[in-house]
């Protein structure tokens, strides 16, 4: 669970998002949306201790970022980000055992038991395989399965992802918030992925968690289509959101 207490984020003079208090609960999938700019990604690094936070508190199960060490954070919260990784003879099984690093003896040796976790977040992410190829011999859809195994290995109640979708195709794009939806309802995890499409954060999400500096909305996706807070941030001169169509359409 992540809750958020009074936040307050922004980067000198310029604030992004203020006075937030919100809870995002276990077992769900939760769609971080809004313009460029506006803070989603300072919000995600801000979860996992990377961004200072201006005033307020972030609580990760019960405790705040401020309190954890380092190794604490580590098994509390897994950060996917965009980055691509394509190291020619890297297996992908070796890309998803890093996840296991905060668990791993003092010479960060596996046991057989950080062995298992590795081959049983494969198969979740039906990459099991694809095991022994290296990371260059995979597609970009393959490749965020892969990065996505590795944060199921780490063990962790909360999952956060950068724009997972930035460089897949339609279908892929689908099948991958498909998959986060399932690992976060059959697993008790909380999933918080920020994105530019909104059709998929309105069809596929249970939340959709809202940008319009300086204000954060977060609603069930239901209540968030009927609020009017999408129309009023993707509606302008020469684009509408079509509420009944769950879609931006051009004027």
């Amino acid at each position: 669970m992540i809750l958020f207490e009074k936040l307050r984020l922004g980067y000198g003079s310029r604030i992004l998002i203020d006075d937030l208090s919100a809870t995002i609960e276990g077992g769900t999938l939760t769609a971080l949306v809004g313009r460029n700019g506006t803070g989603k990604s300072t919000l995600l690094r801000a979860i996992v201790g990377l961004q200072e936070r201006m005033a307020g508190d972030i609580r990760l199960q019960g405790r705040s970022v401020s309190d954890l060490t380092t190794a604490e954070l580590a098994q509390a919260v897994a950060f996917v980000t965009t980055d691509k990784v394509r190291i020619a003879n890297l297996k992908c099984r070796d890309v998803v055992a890093l996840g296991r690093a905060p668990y791993t003896n003092w010479i960060g040796r596996m046991q057989e038991q950080d062995r298992k976790m590795v081959e049983l977040a494969l198969e979740m992410v039906g990459m099991a395989d694809f095991a022994d190829k290296t990371m260059d011999q995979m597609s970009d859809g393959e490749c965020q399965r892969v990065m996505i195994a590795r944060a199921l290995a780490q063990e962790t109640p909360i999952i956060l992802l950068d724009e997972p979708t930035a460089f897949l195709d339609m279908p892929n794009r689908y099948e991958l918030c498909i998959l986060l939806g399932r690992l976060a309802h059959q697993h008790g995890k909380a999933i918080l992925f920020s994105t530019h499409e909104l059709d998929i954060a309105l069809e596929l999400c249970d939340k959709v968690a809202l940008i319009s500096p300086p204000s954060l909305h977060l609603l069930p996706t239901e209540e968030m289509i009927r609020s009017g807070y999408v129309e009023q941030l993707f509606s302008n001169d020469v684009m509408s959101f079509d509420a009944e169509q769950r879609r931006v359409k051009v004027k």
